[in-house]
């Protein structure tokens, strides 16, 4: 876990040369809440940001805290997930470091994961090659920077079984979380619960309740003792937090960590404890409204704490006569001819002259052609929009014809052609 001149390479001396731990990141879920964004990828390969895609998250996480042995596991749609983690995240094997993705391999017999938990049993074998002390099992599909050494740090000191990460979250939120419920000393969990639809509130906060955000750390000899546990149950759901969390937490064997106390090089008072779970379309737009916000709440341009990717070889952004873009992001190899306001443009987006986009998020090599107009719209890759057309001006026209989430969000799926 040591690393030269890294930001916080005092952690790792105090340690002395650290711990074994190896990262298993959750990347086999559908998405089905993400759709259509979803329909062609698994949910950690959709892009955000313009440039990066929703694994990156994690992984850059995960890297930059020195943690460079991590396996992702995949199911569902792959070949995107499996195809960016493969040419992205090249580490040093003469080191022995290394990120590859982990299909289901079918290794206990001729089915696929039944759960998270039961994806990281069908993977034991990477345990059992790797022999770390401790396993850090963190979700593919957050918005977020956290250096997970200090959630380490807290759960060796504690000598937990496993070690939740959580954050505050409005108590009608609720059913959208795992719900945790601290002890007296604000460590212990003294309850789990799964999407509840009426949790107690926190005794200090009645309005809010700690949500988990999908972020474990293990010893390894209570994960694999949890995993074998729970697949001699029959009537387990053989999820993570639906069955190898509330097992640990009756067992006494559950600490919760306070996102709010982890603190990254670089962070700003406004972006610290930012956590976005961008499942839903809605909460997907908000998340990138957040990005171009007069003072963003995330800063991608964190370099002490750098989110990595690789959009390609491309050529510079060209602003044509008559093209503008105020308040929004603009990738490498777009051309803008138009008119851009509040919105993120990925990599190769042409917007041709007299046309206008507003307030929205076009991924990849999206054409919007000459006097079109879009506004509050996500457009998948290689999405044209055809001279003249327009998106988010009719709300009945598009309800009739393209995906429009609760609060208006319309979105196109990938290679929609709008007529």
């Amino acid at each position: 876990m040591r690393r030269t001149g890294h930001p916080l390479g005092e952690w790792s001396r105090d340690l002395g040369e650290g711990p074994s731990v190896l990262g298993i990141v959750l990347a086999g879920g559908e998405g089905k809440r993400l759709m259509p964004l979803t329909a062609d990828r698994a949910k950690p390969a959709v892009t955000f940001g313009g440039t990066y895609r929703l694994v990156d998250f994690v992984l850059s996480n995960l890297v930059n805290a020195d943690i460079l042995r991590i396996c992702v596991l995949t199911q569902y749609k792959s070949h995107s997930l499996d195809r960016h983690v493969t040419t992205t995240w090249r580490m040093s094997s003469l080191l022995g470091n290394y990120v590859t993705p982990v299909p289901a391999q079918q290794r206990l017999g001729p089915r696929w994961y039944l759960g998270s938990a039961d994806a990281i049993l069908q993977s034991l074998n990477l345990v059992y090659d790797e022999r770390p002390d401790y396993i850090a099992v963190f979700g593919a599909d957050h918005v977020y920077r956290m250096d997970p050494r200090q959630m380490l740090a807290q759960h060796i000191e504690s000598g937990a079984g496993v070690t939740v990460a959580g954050i505050r979250v409005p108590r009608a939120e609720s059913s959208s979380f795992g719900v945790i419920t601290p002890g007296s000393d604000g460590q212990t969990v003294r309850g789990f619960l799964e999407k509840p639809a009426d949790p107690p509130g926190l005794p200090d906060d009645p309005g809010c309740v700690f949500a988990s955000m999908g972020n474990y750390i293990f010893t390894t000899k209570a994960l694999v003792e949890a995993l074998q546990r729970d697949a001699e149950d029959e009537d387990s759901v053989h999820d993570m937090g639906g069955s190898i969390l509330p097992m640990l937490t009756e067992r006494g064997e559950a600490r919760l960590y306070d996102f709010s106390e982890n603190h990254v090089p670089g962070e700003t008072t406004r972006d610290q404890g930012y956590w976005r779970d961008v499942g839903t379309l809605d909460a997907y737009y908000d998340a990138h409204m957040d990005l171009i916000a007069e003072r963003p709440a995330f800063n991608l341009y964190n370099r002490r704490w750098p989110i990595y990717t690789h959009s390609g070889q491309l050529s510079p952004a060209r602003f044509s006569t008559g093209g503008i873009a105020s308040g929004s992001i603009v990738s490498a190899g777009c051309l803008i001819r138009g008119q851009v306001t509040r919105s993120v443009l990925s990599p190769g987006v042409l917007v041709d002259p007299g046309a206008v986009v507003q307030g929205s998020v076009l991924h990849d090599n999206v054409r919007i052609g000459r006097g079109a107009v879009v506004r509050g719209a996500v457009l998948d890759k290689n999405v044209e929009v055809p001279p003249g057309a327009t998106i988010g001006v009719n709300p009945e026209r598009d309800a009739e014809l393209y995906t429009v989430s609760g609060n208006g969000v319309i979105a196109l799926g990938k290679g929609r052609l709008v007529s």
